[in-house]
This record gives C-alpha cells, structure tokens and sequence, in this order.
C-alpha cells in the first residue's frame, strides 16, 4: 500500500500560495487545472550505489522544499534506483509533514527492460526469468533487445513502478521512446503496438493506478519527417483518441529542448490542419 492520492489542483494551489513570496514571478504555471513549477527534477543520471542514491534522497527533498513540486523518473533509470530513491523522499516529505501527497505532480515512464539495483551478471539470463518465462512478455514483444510495449509488459512495469515510488497513483506514466521500436519494425505495427499501449493507459487511468499519459521521446519528435524513427504527434493523438475517445488522458510529451537540441521550436516538422509547425506549437 503506497501513498494515498495524486496531484490535484487544490493541492497543487496551495503549494504555490506557500511558496508565492519565495519565487520569481510565474515560476508556477496552470497544467490541466494543476499548478506546477516551471523547474522539475530529474533523476536518470549517476552511479548505481548507495552513495547516489542518498544524494538522489536529499535532492528531492531540497527541492520540494525550494519550490519545485515536479518530479520524473523511469523505471530503468539506475536499474531502478532512481525511483526508489524518490519514493523513499516523498515518504518523508509527507511523514515528516513537509509536504502532501495532493501537492506533487510525480512522472514516471515504461518501455526500457530495467534490471533490478545492478548490472546483472548474465543480463540474457535475467531477462529470460524475470519476463519472459513468467510469459510478462514474449521474446517477439522485444526490440532491440531492450524495449518493449507489449501490454502484459507495461502493466507489470507500472506495478513495479508504483511499488518503487510507494504511490497508490502516478500522476504522469510515459510511454518511453516509442521511435526505439522503429529500429526493427515498420511505422504501421508501431502504430499497432502504440494503440494496445494506449488502451492499456487508458485502463490504468480508470483503475486509480495513474492520471494521465504520454510520450517521452528522444529523436521522435525532433527529427524531420523522412527520418525513420519520426513521429507525427498528429498520428499519435489520433491513436490515443481511437482507444480513448473524445476524452481521453493522452496529455503530456516530452522530449529535449535546450540551445544544442532546439528543433522542438526551430524545425517545423509537424503537420497540423494542413500546415508544418514546430512540435511546441502542435502540441500547444
């Protein structure tokens, strides 16, 4: 039993209100009713140790104390680690009354085969018993050796990950670099395997296990559209709208945007009622 509740936008307002005198102007921004700070943390970077992981603890304390009430993972990042470590602060935060659950946008992703709090010593062997002789996915199900979207996949990753995080519910699960997939097949069987995905999603959203979903991307979304591992957001939605409906809880991406990748505002790429615009502005 994890942490009762999800962000929402009472929690989230009160957040601001008592952070208002201590940030700039507009640090906080209105996301789907929430308030959410301009500034996140992430945690996919560092050693798998011990060491890391407390360093991991005290950041997500700090900051949530400084004013940051977003926070993404993925269950992959440091074999699992990094989700760990975040659970264990937000317990605390909460336990020592620091913060609320209601208060905290947490994001977490699926897709990556993560191994579990090291390198194994035979990662083929680890894969074989951990997922694919409990038939959590089939040998079919992978590309490239690492990624998967398989539906039987994602459920166990987003229990396992809700274990981590010691949540009841994620606000956000992504789907983790779909384009992985287009290594090996073709765009139409992404699209397949994306609308299972979904759908999937979609159950979770109605079971309480998580409020919404998207997609984190890496190249998807920035590449030109003769790219092999592109992605249309167009496209994506509409899969979403297919399984989901007029209201469904495909809400959020994310992908890299800073001065050495800029293509998210530079390259118009993405083709909206009838014209190409930027990624930012499609998915505004």
């Amino acid at each position: 039993m994890g942490l009762p509740g999800h962000a929402t936008p009472e929690g989230t307002l009160r957040f601001r209100q008592r952070f208002t005198a201590k940030v700039a102007e507009g640090h906080f921004r209105r996301f789907h009713g929430l308030w959410l700070s301009s500034v996140g943390l992430g945690t996919y970077l560092g050693d798998e140790d011990a060491g890391t992981d407390e360093l991991y603890r005290e950041a997500v304390v700090r900051a949530v104390e400084l004013g940051c009430n977003v926070l993404d993972s993925a269950i992959n990042y440091r074999h699992q680690r990094s989700e760990r470590a975040m659970g264990t602060a937000l317990g605390s935060l909460v336990r020592l009354g620091r913060a609320a659950r209601d208060e905290i946008l947490v994001a977490t992703k699926g897709g990556f085969l993560p191994f579990d709090g090291e390198y194994p010593a035979n990662p083929r062997a680890y894969v074989h018993e951990t997922f694919i002789r409990p038939a959590i996915l089939r040998p079919e199900d992978l590309v490239a050796g690492c990624h998967c979207l398989a539906p039987a996949y994602l459920r166990h990753q987003l229990a396992r990950s809700r274990q981590n995080l010691g949540l009841d519910c994620v606000d956000i699960y992504y789907v983790h670099n779909p384009e992985t997939q287009l290594q090996e097949i073709s765009r139409d069987e992404l699209h397949a395997r994306l609308r299972h995905a979904f759908a999937t999603l979609e159950e979770a959203v109605t079971q309480g296990a998580i409020r919404m979903y998207g997609t984190a991307t890496w190249n998807g979304y920035r590449q030109p559209p003769s790219a092999r591992d592109y992605l249309s957001l167009s496209e994506v939605v509409a899969l979403a709208r297919e399984v989901g409906g007029p209201d469904h809880h495909f809400k959020v991406i994310q992908l890299p945007h800073n001065l050495g990748m800029p293509e998210a505002l530079t390259r118009a790429n993405q083709l909206l009622d009838g014209e190409w615009v930027s990624t930012l502005e499609a998915a505004s």
